[in-house]
């Protein structure tokens, strides 16, 4: 498998603050690679140093075989970046931004036509060619900031909170098109806070906290070693079944007012529980992503 990507001992530092400490991953080409952890885990940062926007302070970043480094130009003309916010042009067209921004590329002005017309039509927007940005919802205006980064047919597409603050119809839509690029061999790094588009979405993924790299894997096999089959969470403080869970050596976490167990074997655990004390409630479910995501960084707000 050929690998576009590769990161080894990278650090990033800004005067005292160290952003992104010493790290090592490998991204393979047609894949779909996540990038999460809470606010100021640095994330962002290693996007910024992959585009070429920020210099590496230590270690290797290559990008399709570039030192980020010494290649910048020839590694912003192979890849597309779709950011969080939104810096389409409100004073042109749906398909004036498209054209326009096709012009950083030196494309002709005939092929940046015909692009423009393939990814209004690919991402659901060919009937809003002539619209203002201004009169676009904001789906829209998400599935456009991806056509315009798919204007240079890109080998590796990198999305900054692709669905953020999406209705579920857009969500979906956004979701398919990602499957149809990797379907045709564009590598897609993506960087989101929903752990279920995350686990649905990213063949790998890594879960940061404080510029480190805590844990790395397909979504599936993290679940699996970090949480097991599922969990029971009870609500209430009860010193008694804390003290319980302790003696037998059970995997769980208190929080507030409630518990949770992490277990393989979840009907048999939550049975032996049940029967040797009272609760109040209980619910068992199947372990997700943000289970892990939880447990790795804790559950306390961050700002």
């Amino acid at each position: 498998m050929k690998v576009v990507i590769r990161a080894e001992d990278l650090t990033k530092k800004f005067d005292s603050l160290v952003a992104v400490d010493d790290i090592s991953f490998q991204v393979n080409e047609g894949e779909c690679f996540g990038f999460l952890g809470p606010n100021g885990a640095g994330k962002t940062t290693i996007m910024r140093m992959i585009c070429c926007t920020s210099p590496v302070t230590k270690g290797t970043l290559e990008v399709l075989g570039m030192n980020v480094n010494l290649k910048p130009r020839e590694i912003k003309r192979m890849i597309g970046v779709a950011p969080q916010e939104n810096n389409l042009d409100p004073d042109f067209s749906v398909f004036k931004n498209l054209t326009t921004y096709a012009r950083y590329f030196e494309m002709p002005k005939e092929l940046a036509s015909s692009r423009a017309h393939e990814l209004l039509q690919f991402m659901h927007l060919k009937e809003k060619s002539d619209v203002l940005i201004t009169e676009l919802s904001g789906g829209m205006k998400r599935r456009l900031i991806i056509a315009r980064a798919l204007i240079n047919e890109p080998r590796i597409l990198i999305l900054d909170e692709p669905t953020t603050g999406l209705d579920p119809q857009a969500r979906h839509l956004i979701w398919d098109k990602i499957g149809e690029l990797k379907s045709r061999g564009v590598t897609v790094l993506i960087t989101t806070h929903y752990m279920d588009e995350a686990e649905r979405l990213c063949d790998r993924l890594v879960i940061m906290e404080t510029g480190k790299i805590l844990v790395e894997g397909p979504p599936n096999r993290l679940i699996d070693e970090a949480i097991g089959t599922g969990v029971i969470e009870i609500a209430g403080q009860n010193d008694a079944l804390e003290s319980y869970l302790k003696d037998r050596g059970l995997s769980y976490e208190r929080f507030n007012d409630r518990i949770y167990v992490y277990a393989k074997d979840l009907e048999s655990v939550r049975m032996e529980i049940n029967r040797d004390l009272s609760l109040n409630y209980d619910v068992m479910r199947n372990a997700t992503l943000e289970d892990v995501f939880l447990k790795l960084t804790g559950r306390g707000l961050r700002d």
